[in-house]
């Protein structure tokens, strides 16, 4: 009789899923009834799913059952408006990477990473890297006192070249499940290849002639930490199209708008053309940024074209 265990899925490669099954990783296919019956994402099973495995004769397996996730993290599918392209599942934190020179991550790109993980319950942190780049410290000093002194956000600057906040950095990552997120070229990899050597992740050199990133990791995948936990590195994404956030409740995933949203005159208030605003009123008070502002018209007008 075949044995059937509990394992955590690492990573998936098309329609071979890594299982990790106590010290053991199997490879495994997915039993077929389980894809058909998936109607509402690009894949039923990813990086992060915790699943019953049925392991056969020639020491492969199939999964069986995927548990109920406490959490995920996913964008909108890529020509299939329709569908969630869940990214990763059951995790604590998302470590949101960016930087301000090769390449130079705008601020918009930010909040949509931002507020597709407060939307799903895990705990975003802002991690600046590659501060060893950085010349002029003017927007970036900005961005910090926006996104963390009126924001709110948890913000770490680290460099994998030279180390500095790397020793910061593991201890946020300490027997967690976490997952860096960001454009390509921001330095995921390398980051994790610095706080974990062995694991000797591949990389890439931002291309000097666009200034953008080029992708190395192609899937997401779960790396254990040595020092407890596990990390997840992803895919750099060019655009992250939000899904499952309504217009009504985008403005509760900016912190720094909360406590002014029950002072709107209207209930279904979007914070942009409707009198007796609270929100306009502490913008042009100077209580709310105008970037972080006009990011949130930006993104809600995104959302009123789907």
């Amino acid at each position: 009789m075949d044995d059937v265990l509990v394992g955590k899925v690492i990573s998936a490669h098309g329609a071979i899923f890594n299982v990790q099954v106590g010290d053991e990783v199997i490879q495994c296919k997915l039993r077929g009834k389980m894809r058909l019956q998936d109607k509402v994402s690009t894949s039923p099973v990813v990086a992060g799913d915790n699943v019953k495995v049925r392991i056969l004769e020639d020491g492969t397996g199939v999964i069986e059952e995927v548990f109920e996730r406490f959490n995920k993290l996913y964008r909108k599918a890529v020509g299939k408006r329709e569908l969630e392209h869940v990214i990763v599942a059951n995790i604590d934190q998302a470590i949101v990477v960016t930087s301000f020179n090769m390449p130079y991550v705008p601020w918009g790109f930010v909040d949509r990473l931002l507020i597709a993980s407060e939307r799903n319950n895990i705990k975003p942190i802002i991690c600046i890297n590659k501060i060893d780049l950085i010349e002029d410290w003017k927007e970036v000093n900005e961005f910090v006192k926006v996104y963390g002194k009126k924001a709110g956000y948890e913000i770490i600057k680290t460099s994998a070249e030279t180390g500095e906040g790397l020793d910061n950095l593991k201890k946020i990552l300490k027997d967690k499940t976490s997952v860096f997120v960001g454009q390509s070229g921001v330095g995921k990899s390398a980051l994790i290849n610095a706080i974990e050597p062995g694991l000797d992740v591949v990389t890439m050199e931002v291309s000097e002639k666009t200034g953008k990133g080029r992708h190395t990791t192609t899937h997401t995948e779960l790396h254990h930490l040595s020092f407890g936990g596990f990390i997840a590195d992803t895919p750099g994404v060019k655009e992250f199209g939000l899904a499952g956030i309504s217009k009504s409740e985008l403005g509760f995933y900016y912190p720094e708008f909360r406590k002014f949203l029950d002072q709107c005159k209207f209930s279904n208030c979007t914070h942009v053309h409707e009198p007796d605003c609270a929100v306009k009123e502490a913008l042009n008070a100077g209580k709310i940024d105008r970037r972080r502002y006009m990011n949130y018209v930006n993104i809600l007008n995104s959302l009123e074209e789907n």
